[in-house]
């Protein structure tokens, strides 16, 4: 078949690219080979807007074992056991075909874990849907969440934690990111490197299908009318073989049978052959007519581009075979020797005897595209005056029922957070926590974003995003340790989203650098948006820490009445892009609040010693809704009641109420401690003040008189999003 401009315009190259790859080759291509340039040379794989601004990110820190460039980033948590985990995107996938996207996502978020040598112990999502209005909203929802639990319910990982928000700027684009969290030996990780000429490349899983080609070029175009048209590419899952891949690959893995390994999953087995050879600086070798097919008559270029799930790749030790094979067999999957390594550094492909495609490794993997994109900064925004409700109980109360804030109990009471027994605090606090098993030690994990934030000041909110989660992990009482991402932004091809990509990553850096919280692993996803309108910027950041005594777990529920309740950390009163002004006041113009790197970390680490070392009974991080948001949420969590004594001072009450400032903890400690508190956080140069007592009485009190139901917030809580999934 002659290559022509329509056909390379199909694959989703540019004349500039396809004049590279001519080059490179120093011939044309066949139909094959471009179907291999144009999965590596996606946006999806090459990452080609995106590396040069990925390099400012700080990836190292003496705990990292291994950061970006791998399946998924590793960490040392000691007594030899290290935690491998990652977050990845599948939007395109779930806006087309919701239950099959999302279920595919956790699936390969699993893979991207287990493939390195740990056992998944805990799967989180951050979700992001259109406007509630909007007529497709409630089915991707739905679609969503089932595919979700489908999956992580049936392999038998706890899905333990996440968010989910709504925007219109996500109504033609939903934005589905997993993330999976596993332990492994720090003695036997497992990586994706190619080695050894003559040793065998070893297929495992199920049969490849039709299913999924074209999934990562398709991964890396925006969407416009004929989107519907692409549900072909979503891959179909099963997670019950998932969980035979999963056994059967920690199995082998105790023996020393395997070289390199890599899960075949954004462009199946182009991109899993092309990378562990480029890795290991080798060649592959491949027989097509080797590879255990579901399908007849299928093509090298369908065969090579299919997106199948539940399929690995590997490279095991010359007169291993059999032992590998054994280990498959027994646990119902195929097996297959389908090619070898070799010193060539191309990536050759035989099929009936035939040569069909025959590629230098350099030429899909280092040697693909790398632009410097135009950018844009964001225009500053100017700050609003944002009135005063009439009623400051029924502004509360509508904000913990809104849709952004209302409780999410309806979405994580259809996954199973409690299978494995390892669970120590289910979904709906700061941060899952679950037990590193057969220890007295904990994982705290967390994942968060503001999107109204980094639209309206990338780059704060690139830094606040990090800096949040890295309080959430404090505020159970962890030590927070590095992050994944997942960058989620529109068509990097226009300045202003550039500008926002790059600003976003200079606030993530500076926060990550400040905080001691490096990037070990991470996603980019890009072209996000339909018919030229992007999503919100939204870098999902994904974070761990570690809890050395499970004892010095800390929830949000408030405990005990007539405890005192501190806030830590200054109030400014910032209302501008609140949740207060989106919700109450209509309005989402303004700067977001000012980021101070250097006091999120001194009132952090403050917070975390108290919890530590003087009995903390409930600690909370100020976010969405400020302070009378965060006391709503520890008062309908622990079913008491609480009066605010404190007074605003100069602040207007709604302000001092409902304003975001940044690196703030409502903390519970016993009546007779709190002024050793309030001392010690003098002494380490930390705003605190008392704000009042926790009450066994149903009620909130707050200054001004207003007092308000603690089960009315309850009510208007819960009752949200299961009525408006029609189950209410």
């Amino acid at each position: 078949m002659r290559i022509t401009p329509e056909i390379v315009a199909d694959h989703g190259l540019s004349a500039d690219e396809f004049a590279r790859i001519l080059h490179l080759l120093d011939r044309a291509p066949n139909l094959t080979e471009l179907g291999l340039f144009s999965a590596m040379w996606s946006e999806h794989c090459s990452y080609k807007s995106s590396r040069v601004w990925l390099r400012e990110l700080p990836t190292e820190a003496p705990w990292v074992i291994c950061g970006p460039g791998e399946n998924a980033g590793v960490i040392d948590i000691g007594d030899g056991q290290a935690v491998v985990f990652k977050m990845e995107s599948h939007n395109h996938p779930s806006f087309i075909e919701p239950y099959q996207g999302a279920a595919t996502g956790v699936g390969g978020i699993l893979r991207d874990v287990f493939t390195m040598g740990a056992r998944p112990i805990a799967i989180l999502n951050a979700l992001r849907f259109g406007d509630p209005a909007h007529p497709k909203t409630r089915h991707l929802v739905a679609g969503v969440v089932a595919g979700i639990g489908g999956y992580g319910n049936c392999v038998g990982v706890p899905t333990v934690g996440g968010e989910c928000t709504f925007h219109t700027s996500y109504d033609g684009n939903i934005l589905v990111n997993a993330m999976t969290v596993g332990i492994a030996r720090t003695d036997r990780i497992f990586y994706a490197r190619a080695g050894g000429v003559g040793n065998p490349v070893v297929y495992v899983g199920s049969k490849t299908g039709r299913d999924g080609i074209h999934g990562a070029t398709m991964a890396s175009a925006e969407f416009d009318q004929r989107s519907e048209e692409r549900r072909p590419t979503v891959q179909v899952g099963d997670p019950f073989t998932e969980k035979l891949l999963l056994e059967a690959c920690l199995e082998l893995m105790e023996s020393d049978a395997i070289v390199g390994i890599q899960d075949l999953g954004a462009a199946g087995l182009t991109s899993s052959s092309a990378e562990m050879a480029a890795r290991g600086g080798a060649g592959i070798e491949l027989d097509l007519d080797q590879v255990p097919l579901r399908e007849r008559g299928m093509s090298p270029y369908e065969i090579m581009l299919s997106e199948s799930q539940e399929r690995m790749l590997m490279v095991i030790r010359p007169g291993r075979e059999a032992d590998a094979r054994r280990v498959f067999e027994k646990w119902e999957l195929d097996f297959a020797v389908i090619g070898r390594v070799t010193d060539s550094g191309h990536l050759v492909l035989r099929h009936a005897g035939a040569v069909v495609a025959d590629v230098p490794v350099a030429a899909l993997v280092e040697e693909a595209p790398r632009y410097q994109r135009p950018w844009v900064p964001s225009p500053p925004q100017a700050a609003p005056e944002i009135a005063a409700p009439a009623d400051m109980a029924a502004a509360l109360r509508a904000l913990v029922g809104s849709p952004d804030l209302s409780s999410r109990r309806w979405i994580w009471e259809q996954y199973d957070h409690m299978v494995m027994a390892d669970t120590v605090q289910h979904p709906g606090g700061d941060a899952a926590v679950v037990r590193v098993h057969g220890t007295g030690k904990a994982l705290a994990i967390a994942t968060d974003c503001t999107p109204r934030y980094c639209a309206a000041d990338p780059e704060r909110g690139g830094a606040q995003a990090v800096a949040e989660c890295w309080r959430n992990l404090t505020a159970v009482g962890a030590r927070p340790l590095a992050i994944t991402d997942c960058m989620n932004f529109g068509n990097p091809e226009r300045p202003e989203v550039m500008g926002q990509f790059a600003g976003c990553i200079r606030g993530m850096a500076a926060a990550c650098r400040a905080l001691d919280f490096p990037v070990v692993s991470g996603n980019v996803s890009l072209y996000n948006e339909t018919s030229g309108k992007g999503v919100q910027p939204t870098p999902a950041i994904g974070g761990v820490g570690l809890l050395d005594d499970l004892r010095h777990v800390t929830t949000l529920a408030l405990k005990h009445p007539g405890d005192a309740l501190a806030l830590i950390g200054a109030t400014a009163g910032h209302l501008p892009c609140s949740a207060f002004a989106r919700t109450i006041a209509g309005t989402e113009a303004g700067p977001p609040p000012p980021v101070d790197l250097a006091a999120e970390r001194r009132n952090g680490d403050f917070v975390r010693r108290e919890i530590h070392d003087h009995g903390v009974a409930a600690c909370h991080d100020l976010a969405d809704g400020g302070l009378a948001v965060a006391l709503a949420e520890m008062a309908m969590a622990g079913s008491l009641g609480a009066t605010i004594t404190a007074t605003p001072g100069a602040l207007p009450l709604h302000a001092w109420l409902f304003g975001e400032d940044q690196g703030r903890y409502l903390i519970e400690v016993p009546a007779g401690r709190a002024q050793g508190l309030l001392a010690r956080a003098a002494m380490a140069g930390v705003p605190a003040i008392l704000l009042g007592r926790v009450e066994s009485l149903d009620s909130l009190t707050l200054p001004g008189g207003c007092s308000i139901s603690v089960a009315a917030l309850r009510t208007a809580h819960e009752a949200w999003l299961p009525a408006y999934m029609g189950e209410g």
